[in-house]
């Protein structure tokens, strides 16, 4: 998948001069309180509505978001109303359920998708005055015609951190956490606090360990709502595991041949559990 962001669609005789074509497909991505609104397919699938459909439901397009271009189809992102019923074989799939419901880049776009909206129907009104905002032309922003106060959409930084003690890793099951499977470690940052002291920050009060070597792995975008998962790994320093009881229900040492449930593929705590597995089993 190619995927260029974007605010604003090229106009009608840009895209058509660029496609050579005198239509460019689309894809869309409506978004309800409880989810994103998928149509039923055979055997279980889902599939994303159609603009057509989407008008059918009384949606207007003028109102949507644009996102971006994905290979040559511009993506939008448009609010399905709570109190619009949704037609027969249709429902509004939590987020985390995409997680198994599409592949990794249509939930990537639905993860922007959510993000958007979220941003938008929570500021359209002036936090500063209380005048209802407008959407700005150029840039993606609510911007108050009043006081001038402009709002982008916030990103919320938290690590996650694969903590390793020799062959063994660090995980853990959060109480909060409706599936019971054992993750990484993982935390917001905190006003003023650099990344990597909120790793140690965060590691010794759920778990009461210290650690070192603080190494940046990657990050995901993760859409509950706005989070940006930047991962890291860490070396055990010193310290037993005392769970601090309010997040993490419990925590362990695990060898890479004896994991309990981890989280789904997709997942970037996944895939610092996959990479950690991969280099202590080479050559095994």
């Amino acid at each position: 998948m190619t995927f260029i962001p974007g605010v604003r669609p090229p106009s009608v005789d840009a895209a058509r001069s660029a496609s050579q074509s005198a239509s460019r497909s689309t894809q869309w991505f409506a978004i309800a309180k409880r989810g994103l609104v998928v149509v039923k397919g055979d055997g279980g699938s889902v599939r994303l509505p159609t603009e057509d459909e989407l008008r059918a439901c009384g949606l207007a397009a003028e109102g949507a978001h644009f996102l971006g271009q994905k290979d040559d189809a511009h993506v939008f992102a448009i609010e399905y109303a709570e109190d619009r019923p949704l037609p027969e074989g249709w429902l509004a799939l939590g987020i985390r359920g995409l997680i198994d419901a599409f592949d990794e880049e249509t939930f990537s776009l639905a993860g922007r998708a959510t993000h958007v909206l979220d941003w938008a129907t929570t500021h359209r009104f002036c936090g500063r005055c209380g005048t209802p905002t407008e959407r700005a032309d150029a840039e993606r922003c609510m911007r108050c015609p009043k006081c001038t106060l402009s709002v982008y959409p916030r990103i919320a930084p938290a690590v996650i951190v694969l903590v390793r003690r020799g062959d063994e890793a660090l995980l853990a099951r959060n109480a909060r956490f409706p599936f019971p499977f054992f993750s990484t470690l993982a935390g917001f940052s905190d006003v003023g606090e650099a990344l990597e002291d909120t790793v140690h920050r965060e590691i010794h009060e759920e778990v009461g360990v210290r650690v070192r070597d603080v190494r940046y792995f990657g990050s995901q975008p993760w859409p509950f709502p706005n989070s940006l998962m930047i991962g890291f790994t860490a070396e055990w320093e010193s310290g037993d595991i005392v769970v601090d009881e309010e997040e993490i229900a419990e925590a362990a040492w695990f060898r890479a041949e004896a994991l309990p449930m981890v989280p789904p593929p997709m997942s970037i705590a996944r895939k610092l559990i996959d990479a950690w597995v991969a280099e202590v089993t080479r050559g095994k």
